[in-house]
């Protein structure tokens, strides 16, 4: 067995099933789970009938490229979402079964160390775990940048040294960001264009949570839109990554897509097409539908918006709640542990939410996670609504 499989660790899920093994939640209220980021609304209609329509495109091996439809589709929407002037969808467009898998598959092949000894992948901290374990499993090491809230969880690019930025081949950056809700300026993006120019690494930009957003007139601005606007014709060393799932309420379409730099994604694409990662036709033409419609997407947006609305009315004076900039989270700083918060609230209020320690690593000496707690606002707008009162009388 390869041996960098021993150096993965549980996945925060698996740890927060242990931490709660031995309580009794409260019975006589319902269960309230807003601990996963799985989106509850409801999938649209015309989605699903669209891949009802085309199950008979199951008797056909689907290409690792993907149709032109589809291909069109999001460069089309791309085109639109970030205002850029051209974007070619036979070459700098690729569908992937949802934006984790590729997230996970791009380090295998970005990450060479033959010709970069001792390689280094980068990402923020706290993260979502697949950077991790695909860092490892590349045989890279890994380093941190902490988000705290001190800077607004902004990515601080001196917490690490030259020596290190040399050894750097890829930087995962999640904006808006999983879990703080932080989304990337134009002069934050251009410093790290700027060091990626100077070392030479890919960037990875995961964008899957562009389209959770509380103010329609100023959409998040994404990594290709900030490449544009700084002259950075081609998207050098730039692949973005986004899906269908929290956008459309799709989470088990498993449909997504990577974009950017063509000559990367040319070798990806021959990685892909060993690797065996077509996506499913019927599903290619549910997505090609489902990324030419933006109204369930702000139907989508105002619900969650609602949610944050009636989460700031009910835990202000309790808990330091505010509104993200994006996303669907309550990144919580808690007044005790963040584990005992958890145990808590599972154990009086029938409620789960995750420890922020367990999307961190210890950097620097701290762990960025500690002390607060994720609260993914997926249910409905009456569950949540009913979990903020819960919160709202429980005595820390």
């Amino acid at each position: 067995m390869n041996s960098a499989l021993e150096n993965l660790q549980p996945y925060p899920f698996q740890k927060l099933a242990e931490l709660l093994k031995d309580l009794q939640p409260n019975t006589s209220l319902s269960p309230i789970s807003l601990h996963i980021g799985e989106p509850k609304h409801a999938t649209p209609e015309f989605i699903k009938q669209e891949l009802a329509n085309n199950l008979h495109e199951l008797a056909h091996y689907p290409t690792t490229q993907g149709s032109n439809w589809l291909r069109t589709s999001i460069a089309t929407w791309l085109a639109q979402r970030y205002q850029l002037d051209n974007i070619n969808p036979d070459t700098q467009i690729l569908p992937v079964n949802g934006s984790r898998e590729a997230l996970f598959a791009v380090a295998q092949a970005v990450v060479d160390t033959h010709t970069t000894p001792r390689p280094v992948v980068v990402c923020q901290n706290p993260f979502y775990q697949i950077y991790e374990g695909a860092a490892l499993l590349a045989n890279a090491e890994l380093f941190f940048l902490n988000s705290l809230p001190e800077n607004q969880f902004a990515p601080q690019w001196a917490q690490l040294p030259d020596q290190i930025w040399a050894r750097t081949r890829l930087v995962y950056i999640c904006s808006p960001n999983n879990p703080t809700g932080q989304v990337m300026t134009l002069e934050e993006w251009q410093s790290l264009f700027a060091l990626s120019d100077r070392y030479g690494f890919v960037i990875a930009a995961d964008e899957c949570y562009s389209e959770i957003y509380f103010d329609e007139t100023r959409p998040p601005l994404g990594a290709l839109q900030a490449a544009e606007k700084s002259g950075r014709s081609g998207f050098p060393r730039l692949v973005v990554f986004s899906s269908l799932s929290k956008r459309s309420n799709v989470p088990g379409l498993r449909s997504g897509f990577v974009a950017g730099d063509a000559s990367i994604l040319k070798k990806f694409l021959l990685y892909r097409t060993y690797h065996g990662s077509a996506m499913n036709p019927a599903v290619q033409a549910a997505s090609t539908i489902a990324w030419s419609d933006e109204q369930h997407v702000i139907e989508n947006r105002r619900l969650y918006k609602q949610k944050f609305a009636d989460a700031t009315e009910i835990l202000t004076g309790v808990l330091p709640v505010s509104m993200p900039e994006a996303a669907f989270y309550l990144w919580l700083k808690t007044p005790i542990s963040d584990t005992s918060f958890c145990k808590r609230l599972y154990h009086e209020k029938n409620i789960v939410v995750l420890p922020g320690s367990y999307l961190a690593r210890e950097a620097n000496g701290i762990n960025p996670g500690e002390n607060f707690v994720r609260v993914a606002l997926v249910s409905s707008v009456a569950e949540c609504k009913e979990a903020f009162e819960r919160i709202r009388e429980v005595s820390f």
